[in-house]
């Protein structure tokens, strides 16, 4: 696992890494190093498949979801519980952070890029247990995600907890089209912003 932030924070978040990349990808340094200069520490960590691709090289496919859900559930333990902790992550480790929130009591979720449906596959929604998800959450979504849409989000069935954020001309890692005026690194900067200030409002 990595930590960054003092360890005395009021808050700590963990994070998990998408499917195709590591912990330490620049998006999880940049998000990671962003909110930790806000005081909030956080710990990062690798599924076994992307632990084993590290240690040998080779490209493999993501566990299974069983595999996956306890991975997360035994970090969380060794962290101290969920209440302790704020869950989370890119993508695929966001999504699986979303199924084992409720269950670990976490105080809070935020997924970066949160991936509702396979692109160009917008009727495979992995939205159903966010229908009665009782964890506050926040989703940060760019507005060109292909993996969720505002139009398409604002037809989901999805919990009174949830608060989705929408970062404008972002895609799913919040990458905007250069003739927009906005950067890569103001929509991360805005993301981070957006999800310091959700979890410093959780209580502690």
């Amino acid at each position: 696992m990595l930590f960054e932030g003092p360890d005395a924070a009021a808050h700590t978040i963990v994070l998990a890494h998408g499917a195709g990349a590591p912990m330490d990808s620049p998006f999880m340094n940049r998000v990671s190093t962003g909110l930790a200069a806000r005081g909030i520490r956080v710990a990062r960590f690798e599924f076994p498949y992307m632990a084993k691709r590290r240690a040998e090289g080779k490209r493999g496919a993501p566990d299974r979801a069983s595999v996956l859900l306890a991975c997360w559930k035994d970090v969380v333990a060794r962290l101290g519980g969920g209440e302790r902790v704020v869950v989370g992550g890119k993508s695929l480790g966001g999504r699986i952070a979303s199924m084992i929130a409720d269950e670990v009591g976490a105080r809070g979720l935020v997924c970066f890029g949160y991936p509702f449906h396979p692109p160009g596959d917008p009727g495979r929604l992995r939205t159903a247990h966010l229908n009665a998800l009782f964890t506050r959450t926040l989703i940060l979504q760019g507005t060109r995600d292909a993996f969720g849409t505002p139009d398409e989000v604002a037809g989901y069935a999805l919990s009174p907890t949830i608060r989705v954020h929408w970062i404008e001309g972002g895609d799913h890692s919040f990458k905007p089209p250069a003739r927009s005026g906005r950067t890569e690194a103001g929509n991360l900067v805005e993301a981070i912003a957006a999800a310091g200030e959700f979890v410093e409002s959780l209580p502690g």
